[in-house]
């Protein structure tokens, strides 16, 4: 697909990767429906996309929020018109341990909130972005693109109990979605980062980096830029459907 011109939603764009890839989508000409749940990161990454002469509209949308989804869907297709793809790139973390014990005592265990948080944006705000993406684009009757970010933790990852289970379903929903959507032109495809340059790493102990570095065969962590690249090329792309990219720098969990 030839993205100039083109309406792309994005949420998750108030920062970070979801940031990275709204820069690079507007310099290749698309236009940007930009989703977050707060609107000052927004108007950051609009200010970013204006001053690359890109063309955007924010959405204030907590995307676990079904009224809110729908509404702000609705609104895209007034504002843009024809939607022609969509990145799920909201995410969130509430990491920890499933029980913590010391001396044969339970002290500490994973508690629902931290569990149900994080699978309502990361896999419940997926499928309810993904679903309204989707009519939009099958009622356009143009087709379209979907790309869900997962993570390379679906596969498990110690600490991270909701968020595993939160992109291993991410992940699934690119699968199922591939095989249902095409009928109507839509492709679907997911992105699994590895360890990626965010504000949460950049806080880190050297000695913690360097460690981390030193487990990623490549010696660096990933950059956003680097995704926003790879959402670049799927986009591009038109026979890519129905898989997940590992973009990790040869890390495996």
């Amino acid at each position: 697909m030839d993205i100039t011109g083109k309406v792309i939603a994005i949420t998750g764009a108030g920062r970070g990767l979801g940031r990275a890839i709204a820069l690079r989508l507007a310099s290749q000409g698309a236009v940007l429906a930009l989703i977050d749940v707060n609107r000052a990161d927004l108007e950051v990454t609009e200010a970013e996309v204006r001053s690359r002469d890109g063309r955007c509209a924010l959405f204030v949308c907590n995307v676990a929020d079904e009224p809110e989804v729908e509404a702000t869907f609705v609104a895209i297709e007034e504002q843009l018109g024809a939607l022609h793809g969509l990145v799920n790139c909201a995410g969130i973390l509430r990491d920890g341990m499933l029980i913590k014990m010391k001396e044969g005592e339970l002290v500490e265990k994973m508690s629902l909130s931290q569990w149900q948080a994080v699978i309502d944006v990361n896999l419940t705000g997926t499928f309810l972005c993904g679903r309204e993406g989707a009519a939009l684009m099958a009622k356009g009757g143009q087709g379209g693109v979907i790309i869900n970010i997962s993570s390379i933790a679906r596969a498990g990852n110690i600490g991270q109990s909701n968020y595993a289970a939160s992109k291993a379903g991410v992940a699934s929903l690119v699968v199922t979605w591939g095989r249902e959507l095409a009928r109507h032109g839509i492709r679907v495809m997911g992105i699994a980062p590895g360890v990626f340059a965010t504000d949460m790493t950049a806080a880190m102990k050297p000695e913690a980096m360097a460690r981390m570095q030193q487990a990623i065969p490549v010696g660096a962590l990933g950059q956003g830029e680097q995704l926003a690249q790879t959402v670049q090329f799927i986009l591009a792309n038109d026979y890519l459907s129905g898989r997940i990219i590992d973009l990790d720098g040869g890390l495996r969990l």
